[in-house]
This record gives C-alpha cells, sequence and structure tokens, in this order.
C-alpha cells in the first residue's frame, strides 16, 4: 500500500507539470520547466507567444520557416521513437533565432524527427526568447532553461526509458551557444534550485554545435570570457561553414580550446553553405552534417553498445 501511494503521488506530481498547451502531434507529451514563474522572470511581461514569421522572409531549402517568438513559458517537448527501435539515448535540441525567436520547426521538430529516425528520444527544448539580459550575458535565461531540462530528463529518465549516462544536447546558431555554454558551465548553478531534480547533474553527456554563433569575441579575436573549458566537458561534434556570416571562428576555438584539455571532439568544416539551412538538404555538401553526426554518435557509443 505504501509502495502504491509513493507511485501515485510521483504521477499526480508528473501531471501536474503537463504543459497545458496543445501540440501539433497528439503523441508529443510538453512538460513544463518551471513550477512558477521562471528565474529571473518575475518583472518580465511579453506580448502572446506566436509565430513571427514574415511573407518577405527568405526560404530554406524553398520553404519558410515557423519564428517562434516571445517564449515566457520554456517547456520541453518529449518526442519518442518507436518503441522496437529506441536505444535508450536522447538529445535536448536548441532551436537558434539570435535569442530574439526559436526557428522551432527548421531547428527543432525537423530534427527530432531525424533523431527519433535514429532511435533517439528527442528532447525540443522551447528556452525563453527574447533574451532578457541581452546587453549583459544575452545567454543567461537560455542556459537556465537548458540546465533545468537537462535536470529533468536525467530525473525522469527511468520512466522514460532512458539511460542518464547518454543524454546529449545539440543546438544551432544561438542554440549552439546555448548548448555550448549549458556543456561548459556545468559545475556552476545558474539558478536556485527548487526541487529534487536539481541535485542532479546538469552537464550532458555530449554536444553537438551546428553553426554555434555566440562563442567568439570578435573584437577581441578571441572566445568570450565565459567561455571556459572544464576538465570534465563532454565530447563535442562541430559542424560549419567557412563562408558562414556566423564566425567559423566559434567552432575553431573552442575545439582548439578543447584540444588543449584533451577533450574528444570532431571538426567538420565546409568551404561553402552559409547560415542557416537546419537539416534541409540542399546541394551544399554541409547539408550532409547529419549523416557525418550519427557516425560520431554511434562510433562513440551514444546508441548504446557497438
Amino acid at each position: 500500500m505504501r509502495l502504491l501511494l509513493v507511485l501515485l503521488l510521483h504521477a499526480s506530481l508528473w501531471l501536474a507539470q503537463i504543459e497545458a498547451a496543445p501540440v501539433n502531434d497528439s503523441s508529443v507529451v510538453a512538460l513544463k520547466l518551471w513550477p512558477g514563474t521562471p528565474p529571473g522572470d518575475e518583472n518580465v511581461t511579453l506580448p502572446p507567444e506566436g509565430d513571427q514569421t514574415k511573407p518577405e522572409d527568405r526560404l530554406i531549402a524553398g520553404r519558410r520557416i515557423i519564428k517562434l517568438g516571445n517564449v515566457s513559458t520554456p517547456l520541453i517537448e518529449i518526442h519518442r521513437p518507436a518503441a522496437d527501435e529506441a536505444n535508450g539515448a536522447a538529445v535536448i535540441v536548441c532551436p537558434g533565432g539570435g535569442h530574439y525567436i526559436l526557428a522551432w520547426d527548421l531547428e527543432g521538430t525537423e530534427v527530432a524527427a531525424w533523431l527519433n529516425s535514429l532511435g533517439v528520444t528527442a528532447i525540443v527544448l522551447k528556452y525563453r526568447v527574447p533574451s532578457r539580459t541581452r546587453d549583459t550575458r544575452p545567454w543567461q535565461a537560455a542556459v537556465q532553461d537548458a540546465q533545468r531540462a537537462v535536470r529533468l530528463v536525467r530525473s525522469n529518465s527511468a520512466d522514460w526509458g532512458l539511460d542518464p549516462k547518454r543524454i546529449g544536447i545539440l543546438g544551432f546558431s544561438a542554440g549552439g551557444s546555448t548548448a555550448a555554454l549549458s556543456s561548459l558551465l556545468h559545475q556552476e548553478n545558474h539558478y536556485a534550485p527548487i526541487d529534487a531534480a536539481d541535485r542532479l547533474s546538469s552537464r550532458p553527456d555530449f554536444a553537438l554545435l551546428i553553426y554555434s554563433g555566440g562563442l567568439y569575441d570578435a573584437e577581441k579575436k578571441r572566445l568570450r570570457d565565459e567561455v571556459v573549458v572544464p576538465d570534465d566537458a563532454p565530447p563535442f561534434f562541430f559542424a560549419h561553414a567557412w563562408d558562414d556570416n556566423v564566425s567559423v571562428q566559434n567552432a575553431l576555438l573552442l575545439a582548439s580550446a578543447l584540444k588543449e584539455k584533451e577533450i574528444p571532439a570532431a571538426v567538420h568544416l565546409y568551404p561553402n553553405g552559409g547560415h542557416g539551412y537546419g537539416l534541409r538538404p540542399t546541394d551544399e555538401p554541409v547539408t550532409t552534417w547529419p549523416a557525418r553526426a550519427e557516425e560520431w554518435m554511434r562510433r562513440a557509443g551514444f546508441f548504446g553498445r557497438r
């Protein structure tokens, strides 16, 4: 009887956190990150969340994208692979958007579908935008949300059939800096603990940065002050185009710093491709990066035993 009560209490706590807003796919579960107001948002008021895409926005591989803006209720969407294909790995996906918006389909839900095809549970992170601290630390709210997301996934790993030691993070552009800083700054809590989940590590077990920004200080020609590689940083995968208007130095300098600490990394550089292609294939070789990323994750054992 006591065990039953504990299980019922656990279930009620889980259901209490489910995001009430519907998602497009009924099989996708949305879970709020914070039980109340997110840290630092006590005096923040935003217009309603919504798609800010405009008809004149450029097409990416022939299609427009969803530009989700004014996110004040951060959450994770849990996209599960087919039960008979799940390998126990999970990847938290951080869409980009310059900390102004989230490229929700291009760098979020489309990525989740790809990960599911590999047997990986995809956790799409809807972190807060626009940045609350753009003039100081534009990444602060995003990293808070990412740290919380890693801990929630790890705390629910048994219930979700996941290996708590195979939880990765993948980010694009500004989401790449979110993924990178969450991986590098995990020894520091960026918010006050609020429950048992916050006693767990926020360190991802591996990180993938796709055309990441926000790490390179162009004026000082070096990594930004906050980009410091600890001895226990996770392995990294990088993909970047040389002609990207977001400097390739974001990848090169961080990879070099990882090398100094003998942290494993795979760096894939392409001569052309620009920025913001997501997984949508074009005739540019840079859009083959998902195949390289799959190979890297598989060979490193993140999908389970080789």
